[in-house]
């Protein structure tokens, strides 16, 4: 069995990142999903697929890991470029293309 260990980033429907500052563990998928005969649902005979579990920090993660003796790999965020802008930059004489509408 082998997990995941990352940092997941913020979804596109929110303005904040505090939900993104936990570390999750996932286990990879051992099998591959495929549809159920009866009513065509996807379906997989792995539940741990099912299993996500949350940390304060990679190192908590990494440590229990470690302590079950669980094969993992660690994922390390991105860090995000901020692009500071402000109004004023729309009317700069030194723009790089020109204003129209």
């Amino acid at each position: 069995m082998r997990a995941r260990i990352y940092r997941p980033t913020k979804t596109a429907m929110q303005s904040g990142r505090s939900k993104a500052k936990n570390w999750v563990l996932e286990y990879e998928p051992a099998g591959a999903r495929r549809p159920e005969p009866l009513m065509g649902w996807v379906a997989a005979a792995d539940t741990s697929q099912q299993i996500r579990l949350t940390f304060e920090s990679e190192a908590e993660a990494v440590a229990y890991a470690e302590r079950k003796g669980i094969d993992y790999l660690v994922l390390k965020p991105r860090e995000r470029k901020i692009q500071r802008k402000s109004y004023a930059d729309n009317f700069a004489v030194n723009r790089r293309m020109s204003w129209t509408h």
